[in-house]
C-alpha cells in the first residue's frame, strides 16, 4: 500500500513524496537561499571593508550559519514543514505518525542537510533517497519525519457493498450510539477492499471487528451469520437510519420551544366553555348585611 498508514491500520491518504519531486524542491530553495547569501554577504563586504580580516572571516560563517542552516530551520519550524520549494512542489514534511513537525525534527534535519546535501552536493541524499522504502534521508531518519505529498488526484471513493437480502431489516433494533467513528471508518475501509485482501486474512480481520463491534452493541449476530457478512449488515442498517433521519422533517424536535408565543398556550381541552358555577353556601341564621357592597361579577350565581 503507497498510503501513509498509523499503527490502528488508519490509512491517512498520505503519498510519500519520491526523489525527483524532492530533488526539485531542494534545488528551489537552494536558489532562493543562495541568491539570498550572495546579496547579503556583498553588502556584509561593503559594511565590513573597515575590519581586519578575522572579524571579516567571523561576520561571513556567522551569516553563512545563519542563511544556509538557521533560516531553513526557521522555515520549515513556522510553516509547519512547507519550504518555498515545497510549497510550489505541493510537498509537506510531516512526521512518522502524519503530525506536523516541530522545532527539534526542522533542527535534526537542517543540522543532517549540511552534511549530505551542502558538503556532499546532495550525493548522499539522493542515494540514501533510492535506497529507503518511503524515499526518506537520512535527516529524516534521524528525525523521524517524512515528505509527503499534499497536492494528489482525488481518489475514487469505493461504495460499501451491501449485504445479503436475507439480512436486510434483521438489525432494526440494534443499539448504534456506543460504536465510536474510527471504528465505523475501519469496517468501511474493510468492506470496500476486501477483494483485494488475502482469504484469511480477511476472514480474521472481519471477525476482530466484529468482535468489537458486538462489544459496542452488546448483541451478538445471529447464529451461521458470517462476521463479513454481519458487518455489511450492520453498516447498511447505519446508513439507513442516517437517510431516515436526514429526509425526515423535524425529526429532531421533540417539545416546542419555551417562548412568549408556547409559555401562554393552553391546550382547548383545559379551557372550559364557561366559568364553573359554586354550590350554594349555607348561610343558617346570619343574614346578609343589606349595606354590604355589592361584589364584582365573577360568574358567582347567589344563592336562591
Amino acid at each position: 500500500m503507497s498510503g501513509l498508514v498509523t499503527g490502528d491500520a488508519v490509512v491517512l491518504g498520505l503519498q510519500p513524496a519520491r526523489l525527483p519531486s524532492r530533488a526539485l524542491a531542494v534545488l528551489i530553495d537552494l536558489v532562493v537561499v543562495w541568491a539570498a547569501y550572495l546579496l547579503i554577504t556583498l553588502g556584509l563586504a561593503v559594511a565590513t571593508a573597515s575590519l581586519d580580516e578575522a572579524a571579516e572571516t567571523a561576520v561571513f560563517i556567522a551569516s553563512f550559519l545563519l542563511l544556509l542552516v538557521g533560516v531553513p530551520i526557521a522555515v520549515e519550524t513556522l510553516s509547519h514543514g512547507r519550504s518555498l520549494g515545497k510549497l510550489a512542489c505541493g510537498l509537506r514534511v510531516v512526521r512518522d505518525d502524519g503530525g506536523p513537525i516541530r522545532f527539534r525534527h526542522a533542527l535534526v534535519r537542517g543540522a543532517m542537510g549540511v552534511v549530505e546535501i551542502l558538503m556532499t552536493f546532495g550525493v548522499v541524499a539522493c542515494v540514501a533517497s533510492l535506497v529507503s522504502e518511503r524515499g526518506r534521508r537520512l535527516g529524516d531518519v534521524f528525525a523521524g519525519t517524512l515528505v509527503v505529498r499534499e497536492r494528489i488526484p482525488a481518489a475514487r471513493v469505493l461504495a460499501v457493498p451491501p449485504p445479503p437480502p436475507w439480512l436486510v431489516g434483521r438489525f432494526t433494533g440494534l443499539d448504534l450510539s456506543a460504536v465510536p467513528e474510527a471504528l465505523w471508518l475501519e469496517i468501511r475501509q474493510y468492506l470496500t477492499r476486501a477483494r483485494e485482501l488475502d482469504p484469511a486474512v480477511g476472514r480474521r480481520l472481519a471477525e476482530r471487528l466484529a468482535d468489537e463491534l458486538v462489544a459496542r452493541t452488546g448483541t451478538p449476530p445471529p447464529p451461521g451469520v458470517p462476521a463479513d457478512a454481519y458487518l455489511a449488515g450492520v453498516v447498511a442498517e447505519r446508513q439507513a437510519r442516517d437517510s431516515r433521519r436526514a429526509l425526515t422533517p423535524g425529526s429532531g424536535m421533540t417539545a416546542p420551544v419555551a417562548g412568549p408565543a408556547s409559555a401562554s398556550f393552553v391546550p382547548p381541552a383545559a379551557t372550559p366553555a364557561t366559568a364553573p358555577v359554586p354550590p350554594p353556601v349555607a348561610t343558617g341564621d346570619r343574614p346578609q348585611s343589606p349595606a354590604a357592597p355589592a361584589a364584582p361579577s365573577t360568574g358567582f350565581a347567589p344563592p336562591a
